[in-house]
């Protein structure tokens, strides 16, 4: 069959011929980015069997006008008679009646042949017209997608920069001068989050847990100096930079300080601290790290949190140093942590008044704090020789003494300005407490194991739990981190579902980093600190899961041997598994994101989410994937990542927003899962004169 002729060109074949072609023709359809019109689609299949029963009735008309022509000797037109003995005029009339007859053949022929030309072009004319017109239409639809696309794409390029006091913009906590959170308004901002004019990319691990650009943080020399004993002789303010020591030679310095707390537990050392059962450390009003940091070397990992601070943030340097931080505060809410999820809490001069609100914040840290921890409190109301001389000061430590007695808490030392505190660990000692004395055991309808910033409960919770379980019976790190079984069982998990859950993350862990290897070596500049490019680990520092699960990613990429540490989120509209991930020693937090996240701009290396598009979109989008992007970039430091994991439709506009946020972005298929794609972007270092 010959191809029809392009709409609009000229055709010189008769029109039978065009009737009855079968072949194809190019159709213009956009791919999914509108960026081409590449598509070779056939005709419809009813356009197709028309043309071939069409041919088919030429083909025996033909036929037939052939055999007319070349076959009359065998018709009876061609001889004589054998039996025929006419006269001779009858002889010559047989030559005129032969060309008489020849002459009415070939008209009957061209008659029989100019009725089927007729009614074959009439029959094939609607169908060549219907055909066509459906091309036009579906060029018209796809034209009209194209458009729809473009305008789309121009309505995201309108995401502007923010203006520069949006430097360290915090959402829920520059509302107002309170430091508590509010995020009644949920996620409104609508720019870009631009770094300080003076921004550098920090140092590698470990070199940027002691040595940080100032300009990267918002901080002042006055506010280094008066930033405390503890800190202020271990931070080193110098033209560019903040450099952090730790000098065992001096009375406070950190490394002394962590030994003194070993022995008050019972302990020869620092290094004990992991046989005693403590990995996890809620550092309160952590300063600038310095204590999670030294603690990081001994295998423990301590999250730092403190309240809001417009400058000087200990939360803002924690997290530019490498170390596990996020904005928390005591003064009205609980915070985002199941119950008993600690093994030690810390609060050396952490500026709160445990003794206000009739010692409510104090069971708070009962709350979070596992069977047998340890609450350490360091503080100038706890020496008694100079709280002797203040009646206020010591009317504050006695209350605050004895009520952690009727919080069963045994004080195991008291050196100078620190008092260490273990939590019983028997559930009978509440009630052996005198009755009216100390605050009551929460009822069910109050003992919330997981709540999301709910008011502060004057009562003790967490004792009806089935993770009731001290700290010493618990094994102890790393072998913390596989639960056998049994531990699996007090949180509804099989043991066959989370062992294929890590086998999962352990093969997608090597084929991230050999997707992240090509483009970090291919065009990634050096950072400071490195003359040749260092294993790709070393990139990143801080992550962030955005919907954790069980703790995989953070599990697999320790398996890896790679020295970074993990932010598991757990969604609140998902299912709620952070209580595994700390009781694994693993760092965590309850978030909605359709609030933005309680840290400041610039705080991670890397941002993960598998199947939170797809969680976010079951909830009828309550917030707009653009209002999530806006914020993953906002915490995404410059050169930073971000690996999505969803299915294929939710990929494919999540890489449209992603381009318009001037993120790199590439879609990479998942061998043997058709339903899923990859969506790797890198945020990049953009730079832009402050007006």
């Amino acid at each position: 069959m010959r191809k029809s002729a392009a709409p609009g060109q000229s055709m010189s074949r008769p029109l039978l011929h065009r009737g009855v072609s079968g072949g194809r023709i190019a159709e213009s359809s956009s791919d999914s980015w509108g960026s081409q019109m590449n598509v070779d689609k056939k005709l419809s299949p009813h356009h197709h069997s028309s043309s071939k029963h069409l041919h088919s009735i030429a083909s025996s008309v033909f036929s037939e006008n052939h055999s007319s022509k070349y076959g009359y000797t065998e018709n009876g037109y061609g001889s004589e008679s054998p039996n025929s003995g006419g006269p001779r005029n009858r002889q010559n009339l047989k030559p005129l009646l032969l060309k008489f007859s020849l002459v009415l053949i070939v008209i009957f022929a061209l008659l029989g042949s100019l009725w089927w030309t007729i009614l074959i072009s009439t029959s094939s004319r609607g169908n060549i017209f219907r055909g066509y017109r459906r091309l036009q239409e579906q060029l018209i639809k796809d034209i009209e997608d194209i458009g729809v696309l473009s305008r789309r794409v121009e309505k995201l390029k309108e995401v502007e920069f923010c203006p520069s006091k949006f430097e360290n913009y915090v959402p829920c906590f520059n509302v107002s001068e309170n430091e508590d959170r509010q995020c009644l308004d949920g996620l409104k901002q609508d720019c870009l989050v631009l770094p300080p004019k003076n921004y550098r990319i920090p140092l590698r691990w470990p070199t940027g847990r002691d040595v940080i650009w100032v300009g990267n943080v918002k901080i002042t020399a006055q506010e280094v100096l008066s930033s405390g004993s503890l800190t202020k002789r271990m931070m080193m303010l110098e033209e560019d930079q903040v450099s952090f020591s730790s000098d065992p030679l001096m009375v406070d310095g950190v490394e002394d300080y962590s030994h003194q707390i070993a022995e008050m537990i019972g302990l020869r050392n620092e290094s004990n601290f992991n046989q005693a059962g403590i990995r996890t450390v809620l550092d309160i009003g952590c300063g600038y790290g310095s204590f999670g940091a030294h603690l990081f070397s001994k295998q423990l990992l301590t999250m730092c949190i403190a309240n809001y601070e417009a400058t000087g943030s200990q939360v803002q340097l924690t997290l530019e140093r490498g170390l596990p931080a996020m904005i928390g505060s005591f003064t009205a809410k609980q915070l985002p942590y199941p119950s008993l999820s600690f093994d030690l809490l810390h609060c050396s001069r952490c500026a709160i008044d445990w003794e206000q609100k009739e010692g409510i914040f104090l069971v708070e840290v009962d709350r979070v704090l596992k069977p047998g921890g340890y609450f350490v409190w360091t503080s100038i109301l706890t020496n008694t020789h100079k709280s002797l001389n203040n009646k206020k000061n010591q009317k504050k430590w006695t209350f605050i003494r004895d009520f952690a007695e009727n919080l069963c808490w045994d004080m195991l030392s008291q050196q100078d300005e620190t008092v260490v505190w273990k939590k019983n660990s028997d559930r009978n000692c509440y009630a052996s407490r005198k009755s009216g004395v100390g605050p009551p055991i929460c009822s069910k309808g109050h003992d919330i194991e997981s709540p999301y910033y709910r008011l502060l409960e004057l009562c003790i919770g967490g004792t009806q739990s089935r993770r009731w379980i001290p700290i010493e019976e618990r094994t102890v790190w790393p072998s913390r981190a596989n639960l056998n079984s049994t531990e699996l069982e007090i949180y509804g998990v099989h043991s066959e579902d989370f062992d294929v859950d890590a086998l999962n993350w352990n093969s997608i862990i090597r084929n991230y980093w050999s997707l992240l290897s090509p483009l970090i070596f291919s065009d990634h500049p050096k950072r400071p600190g490195d003359e040749d490019p260092s294993p790709p680990f070393n990139m990143l520092r801080n992550v962030l899961d955005m919907n954790a699960r069980f703790g995989g990613l953070n599990a697999a990429l320790l398996d890896a041997g790679k020295t970074a540490w993990v932010m598991n989120v757990v969604p609140t509209i998902g299912p709620n598994y952070l209580n595994l991930i700390l009781d694994r020693g693993f760092v965590g937090v309850l978030h909605d994101w359709c609030e933005a996240f309680p840290t400041y701009p610039r705080t991670y290396d890397m941002v993960h989410a598998e199947g939170l598009l797809s969680l976010e979109a079951a909830q009828h989008h309550r917030c707009t994937t653009l209002d999530l992007f806006l914020e993953i970039d906002r915490i995404l430091r410059p050169e930073g990542w971000v690996i999505i994991r969803d299915i294929t439709p939710l990929i494919e506009s999540a890489r449209a927003l992603s381009l318009q946020l001037k993120w790199d972005a590439r879609v990479v298929e998942i061998e043997n899962n058709k339903d899923e794609r990859l969506l790797v972007c890198q945020k990049p270092f953009i730079k832009k004169q402050q007006k």
